[in-house]
């Protein structure tokens, strides 16, 4: 009878708190960075030698970088550099950019740059001293010339 009883008095002190057990908790999401809401593409063309390079980024950070020769090179990018991409993918600098009409350049032998961001896309040719490169988008690009050469 004792054992019974004890049994009793144990359930009904533990049965109160069985209903601080959490199922409700959210997933854990801390499985890496936050991916880029979409794919980051340059490509970068002209100059004397009339290259056509295009760097690809996916929303996960892996790159690849192919010339107009189609070879190509894959790497991912370091934290720091995900990290700044990712701030510099949603600055809404990107988007006045691409809104810009941008005249003609009689410029020779320059670079031109298209900048895809998502749906963003900017261009620009980089034509000094007539030209000054947008803000953004000119540091997105040395970000990933820096990143995938």
């Amino acid at each position: 009878m004792r054992a019974a009883l004890a049994v009793v008095i144990t359930a009904t002190l533990l049965v109160p708190l069985a209903g601080c057990a959490r199922t409700d908790a959210p997933p854990d999401t801390t499985d890496g960075p936050q991916p880029l809401a979409g794919e980051v593409v340059l490509v970068k063309s002209g100059g004397i030698a009339g290259l056509t390079d295009t760097v690809r980024v996916e929303p996960q950070g892996q790159w690849t970088r192919t010339d107009r020769a189609g070879a190509s090179r894959e790497g991912r990018l370091a934290e720091a550099e995900f990290a700044r991409l990712r701030q510099l993918a949603v600055d809404p600098r990107l988007a006045a950019e691409a809104a810009v009409t941008v005249p003609a350049t009689m410029c020779a032998d320059a670079f031109a740059y298209r900048l895809t961001v998502a749906a963003t896309t900017v261009t620009y040719v980089d034509c000094p001293p007539r030209a000054t490169p947008p803000p953004a988008t000119a540091e997105v690009v040395d970000l990933l010339e820096r990143a995938t050469s």
